[in-house]
């Protein structure tokens, strides 16, 4: 029987050559996107779409949507819509179904608190929403006394979320393109958004030129150390992301990095809204950024997104981490050329333009009052401040009339060679770090303060030694970063001047730029307490010395999203038997997890886990799960690794805290199955587990084996631990201590395994099969099977 598509009740409906809306070819995200759209039909409404199974679950919500919880809402089940509705912003003409108007109104996240299939069945749905107007969580609840089946109310929970303008109300305009309703019907008789302020341009002393982005050169900054106030300049907020040119040409969106780099296809949240604008030509200057839970700018998220190339992965990372563009400048608008205006005039026809939420912002500026906003950037942890003289124009290069001020000591070096890693770690040790400084004994100057400086093997700079970094990595980013390095190796040091020696050391070519936060300058000229922050797309000619100074770091605070307290935690179906002959329940299980947190916890610390769930029982259905449903809440950790067998990330639950084991629990899970190797090394286990499955064979042969492996690993001096598996099985643990990679462990099993084979020949044999870990408990393997009528299986070396 073949299975029905779900969007045959919205087909039926449309007629593919009339209405402009899409049919239902785009893949889903799997992320779990939503989308509110208001709608002006027959009656103006508001529709609520959740993905989920592939489509957009929908309800129209007749009175609108309020963040007040007093306010129930009644929300109609409607019809499912395709995934690519969640971006349909347009006119749907007259005599069609839904005839009318409709806008973008909210745009994100939303996720499931509870199993949603088993919602929409049992008519209960409770979620958190994430989304740039609407925050916090949220209950579907059917009604069970409706004429029609299909009403539901829509209630907003007291806990999380806040409300976007000061008093509480959510801007009526679209997050895409700005517009109302209203002002999208008034499109159908002629109304042009953008005339008003071309009108306004025209009057301003503009020049009349279209603007090409591709040939325009950024202002750049000069460095300040110290904050200061002048009515005749304005501060902005120096925010922590990439420096973008963002335009719209005709419909079409672009963004380019600052060496000119096309950008559009990694953040395609931001060329979404771009393409809505409701204009033909714009160009704007801005940082792009991805805020971290607490809401600041996260430059460790902005660059795991920038990494992403599968298209599925970026369309996945716009939706769970999305990033905003923050505008501050206006260059070019429908034919004209503003960079001749004052900054102040640009800035102010710039604002209108900007819807106030969504993917794109403005960034505010404060008149006058730079050393006040210093002081809460510090405050908050932020990077810095910007300073710009109010009635500067728009100057490609470095300019004095533009300059930034850090709060915290945070700088660009050339990469200039690695140190070889020891022990468990992977790709290096630490990097090696130069900057460029004058000739003429100016080794404070930082680039934006020297002219005709910066060319590698230019007569006015050169490159010297600035110290190491060997935090701020993770594996991933270890074994990129040494890929990448071995390509550029040297025999030679690439800068003058002092620097380590030894075998240890290794020397590139000074081609990458390192972005690093520090403490201070010591007086040897190094750095201290660096961390490595990410890297930076610039010339490595420009990474010159700032000036040394003993200011302390104001670290960035980190919010972490906290488990909440375990008694809190929704659990379900606690009296449901799960070992009926023992009269054990679900809710026993559960407590039994509670009870051995204390035991069992530092032994899941920081490992992937797979979990087998038996959603009725022991004697009922279990499947396995690695990868987390999606549907958990945000404090439970999880960890995306890539899978080589199945071609894939996934998304494996990582237990940190007793809450997470008493939610996973809940799920019906009974075994855990965990890594033996933990997520800061995973390629290599901290045990090797020999695996003795008995199948038919007696008891007693297994002990037999086992004894059998304990006496050879004592002759080579291996430690040995002995665990029973399952009902009839048992493991013989060797540690490891993380000292092999796990080829390396399998090997040690085969190895063993083969002499205990050839010890035991007639009672024995044995078999292999390839793994990466677990020890009910994940694998390495090798497997002992049929040597004589009934003999114990070896059933994996982990």
């Amino acid at each position: 029987m073949t299975r029905s598509d779900p969007l045959t009740r919205y087909r039926d409906k449309r007629s593919a050559t009339r209405t402009p809306e899409p049919f239902g070819e785009a893949v889903a995200t799997g992320a779990g996107l939503f989308v509110v759209q208001k709608h002006a039909a027959t009656r103006t409404h508001y529709d609520l779409r959740l993905e989920l199974g592939g489509v957009l679950k929908s309800w129209a919500v007749p009175k609108g949507i309020s963040p007040d919880p007093i306010d129930k809402k009644l929300a109609v089940h409607v019809e499912d819509h395709p995934i690519e509705y969640a971006e349909f912003e347009g006119i749907i003409p007259k005599g069609e179904y839904g005839a009318g108007e409709m806008i973008v109104w909210d745009f994100g996240r939303w996720v499931p608190l509870e199993d949603p299939e088993e919602g929409l069945e049992t008519g209960k749905l409770l979620f958190e929403l994430r989304g740039y107007k609407l925050r916090g969580v949220w209950t579907l609840v059917k009604l069970k006394k409706s004429d029609t089946g299909k009403d539901w109310l829509l209630i907003r929970e007291r806990r999380g979320g806040h409300p976007i303008l000061e008093d509480g109300s959510l801007p009526e305009q679209s997050v895409l393109s700005g517009l109302t309703v209203e002002q999208l019907g008034q499109t159908r008789v002629g109304w042009d958004p953008a005339e008003e302020t071309r009108a306004a341009l025209a009057k301003s002393g503009a020049t009349k030129r279209r603007l090409d982005p591709r040939k325009t050169k950024l202002m750049l900054a000069k460095v300040r150390d110290d904050a200061f106030s002048d009515p005749d300049w304005v501060f902005e907020l120096k925010l922590d992301g990439y420096r973008m040119l963002a335009a719209c040409l005709a419909g079409e969106p672009l963004l380019l990095t600052r060496n000119g780099h096309d950008a559009t296809a990694s953040f395609p949240e931001i060329a979404r809204a771009l393409r809505r604008l409701p204009f033909e030509h714009l160009v704007l200057d801005g940082e792009v950024v991805v805020h971290d839970a607490s809401g600041l700018p996260s430059f460790q998220r902005l660059q795991g997104r920038a990494r992403l190339s599968r298209p599925l992965d970026v369309a996945r990372a716009a939706v769970e981490r999305p990033a905003s563009l923050y505008a501050f400048d206006l260059l070019g608008f429908e034919g004209y050329d503003l960079r001749r205006l004052p900054l102040v005039d640009r800035k102010a026809f710039l604002h209108p333009l900007i819807p106030p939420a969504g993917p794109l912002r403005t960034s505010e500026h404060f008149a006058g009052e730079g050393e006040q906003l210093f002081q809460r950037v510090q405050h908050l942890g932020l990077e810095g401040i910007m300073a710009k003289r109010a009635d500067s124009p728009y100057v490609g290069g470095r300019s004095a009339s533009w300059l930034k001020i850090h709060a915290a000591l945070e700088s660009c070096f050339a990469i200039v060679g690695f140190t070889r890693p020891k022990r468990s770690r992977t790709g290096f040790g630490a990097l090696h770090l130069g900057v460029f400084e004058d000739e003429d004994g100016g080794a404070q100057a930082a680039p934006e303060t020297r002219q005709g400086s910066g060319a590698i093997g230019g007569a006015a700079a050169r490159l010297i030694y600035a110290g190491r970094v060997g935090t701020g990595f993770d594996e991933e980013r270890l074994g990129e970063l040494r890929r990448t390095l071995d390509d550029s190796a040297r025999n030679d040091p690439p800068f003058e001047g002092p620097g380590p020696k030894g075998k240890e050391h290794v020397w590139v070519e000074p081609e990458l730029v390192a972005r690093v936060r520090y403490k201070e300058w010591t007086d040897e000229g190094l750095l201290r307490q660096p961390v490595f922050l990410g890297l930076e797309e610039m010339p490595v000619e420009e990474c010159g010395r700032p000036v040394r100074e003993r200011r302390t770091l104001h670290e960035p605070v980190e919010v972490a999203v906290g488990a909440p307290p375990v008694d809190e935690i929704p659990l379900s179906n606690l009296d449901k038997p799960f070992w009926p002959e023992d009269g054990y329940t679900k809710g026993d299980l559960i407590e039994y997890y509670r009870a051995i947190s204390p035991w069992l916890l530092p032994f899941l610390e920081d490992r992937p886990l797979v979990l087998t769930r038996y959603p009725d029982g022991i004697d009922g259905k279990s499947f396995f799960q690695k990868n987390a449903p999606g549907f958990q809440p945000e404090w439970i950790r999880t960890e995306r690794i890539w899978s080589e067998g199945s071609e894939r990330d996934i998304d494996y639950f990582v237990a940190r805290d007793v809450a997470s084991l008493v939610y996973l629990a809940n799920l019906g899970t009974i075994p855990l199955h965990i890594w033996a190797s933990r997520l800061s090394a995973l390629d290599r286990p901290d045990w090797c587990v020999l695996d003795l499955d008995p199948k038919v064979a007696p008891f007693t042969d297994v002990i037999r084996i086992a004894l059998a492996i304990r006496e050879l690993c004592r002759d080579i001096e291996l430690p040995t631990f002995v665990k029973t598996s399952g009902s009839s099985g048992l493991h013989v643990l060797i540690p490891l201590g993380g000292q092999l990679e796990y080829e390396q462990s399998r090997s040690l099993g085969q190895l063993l395994a083969n002499l205990v084979v050839n010890a035991k020949a007639r009672s024995t044999s044995i078999s292999f099969r390839t793994g990466v870990g677990d020890w009910s408990w994940p694998r390495t393997a090798c497997a002992l099977c049929q040597g004589h009528p009934s003999p114990p299986r070896f059933g994996g070396v982990r």
